[in-house]
């Protein structure tokens, strides 16, 4: 099936569930609330969410992909901010995100110093946990984040008059393990060629099952709409050519609202097939339980290759691994305005794919509005151009 088809196709049955979770979620949010349910919001992947499940509390994602409270947030935050840290702050003080409105307790993380100082903020209206995160994955840095951990039961048996137990622990873990393996099985399908789906309708699924209360309903929902997609893809139904050039967007967390470069990448003849930031394949590695779950569980969240651990040979090591599974063609690197270590990262990056896997490369730093996209459209068309000359070289001329 050749691009521009897919609407008379149509979108699988699972997915026009998945797009509606979030409304549906926020409802439901609030009746479970009137029955004293408590929750627990998070914005980064290096929250524990099993700690959060076995104090019998629900984990939601927290809104930060939207340029809409921006402008509330710059009243307070410099404008030279990353966007992310702005459309979240800014969320939260025009209080237009359900999650929030409805979480008993934050749990933060110090990933970056922007968000940290914004995190104490954000305690002035929220009861706030900030674990601090070390930034270096050896033995001391294990230890370390252990204590971190352990900081964390505390606090979580405290304000929720709870005890977190190893058997609680233990099946939190499977619980969440299957998520992950929901998510990857998901994002596996995109291996095939041509995907079955958009990179923009996969990422809206990421995006709206982040906001899913009822995580056994969200692994149903995933596996179902993973069923349906391989079943199109062995029928011959894609929205993409065979030859559509396929796109690995690494670099920094995208969701709906922010998600202009995906936008632009499929706008102008190419298809992202894969997503290596935190809401996509840095998501899916399980925790491995060999011992005692909660070092298990530290392990599996200090691995996390994110660009605020120095070195991060990790996310280097993942690139290489997505680009030869998911045979891609080239590689953006999107990195928000004011996101210091994605930004100086991205030289180690590009060095390292054009070395070891002879991939093209592009870098884009921009932010949540509109007011680049005309200028994007152009580097992102020629940089498919560049693609398209590429694969018509004769290996041996290739640099």
């Amino acid at each position: 099936m050749l691009a521009g088809e897919t609407a008379a196709a149509g979108k699988a049955a699972a997915y026009e569930e998945i797009s509606t979770l979030r409304e549906r979620n926020a409802l439901a949010l609030k009746e479970a609330k009137e029955s004293g349910l408590k929750v627990v919001g998070t914005y980064c992947l290096y929250s524990p969410t099993e700690l959060i499940v076995a104090a019998g509390a629900v984990p939601v994602s927290l809104c930060g992909t939207s340029q809409n409270p921006i402008a509330a947030a710059e009243k307070v935050l410099p404008r030279s901010l990353c966007p992310l840290i702005k459309s979240s702050y800014g969320f939260a003080i025009t209080d237009t995100c359900p999650f929030f409105h409805f979480s008993d307790l934050l749990l933060a993380e110090t990933t970056c110093d922007g968000k940290k100082k914004m995190y104490e903020l954000l305690g002035e209206l929220k009861p706030l946990h900030l674990m601090q995160l070390p930034q270096i994955q050896d033995e001391a840095a294990l230890d370390y984040w252990m204590v971190e951990l352990k900081r964390l039961v505390a606090r979580l048996q405290e304000e929720f008059g709870v005890e977190i137990t190893a058997e609680g622990l233990t099946s939190a873990i499977n619980l969440v393990n299957e998520e992950r393996r929901s998510l990857k099985a998901l994002q596996d399908v995109c291996k095939l060629k041509p995907a079955p789906i958009s990179g923009s309708d996969l990422l809206a699924v990421l995006h709206n099952r982040g906001f899913c209360i009822d995580k056994r309903q969200a692994i149903e929902l995933l596996d179902r709409l993973t069923a349906e997609l391989v079943e199109r893809a062995e029928s011959g139904v894609s929205p993409f050519h065979e030859r559509t050039p396929r796109v690995l967007l690494t670099g920094v967390p995208v969701g709906l609202g922010s998600d202009k470069v995906v936008r632009l990448v499929e706008e102008s003849g190419g298809c992202v097939v894969c997503f290596e930031s935190c809401g996509g394949y840095k998501k899916v590695d399980p925790v491995e339980v060999t011992g005692d779950p909660l070092r298990a569980i530290a392990e599996k969240y200090l691995r996390i290759p994110c660009s605020c651990m120095s070195p991060n040979q990790g996310r280097l090591q993942l690139l290489d691994t997505l680009v030869r599974e998911f045979q891609v063609d080239g590689v953006i690197d999107l990195t928000w305005q004011g996101c210091h270590t994605y930004n100086v990262e991205s030289y180690q990056v590009k060095t390292h794919l054009q070395r070891e896997d002879q991939i093209p490369f592009l870098q884009i730093e921009t932010d949540y509005s509109e007011s680049d996209t005309e200028q994007l459209k152009v580097r992102i068309e020629a940089f498919l151009e560049m693609i398209g000359r590429r694969r018509k070289m004769p290996e041996n001329a290739m640099p």
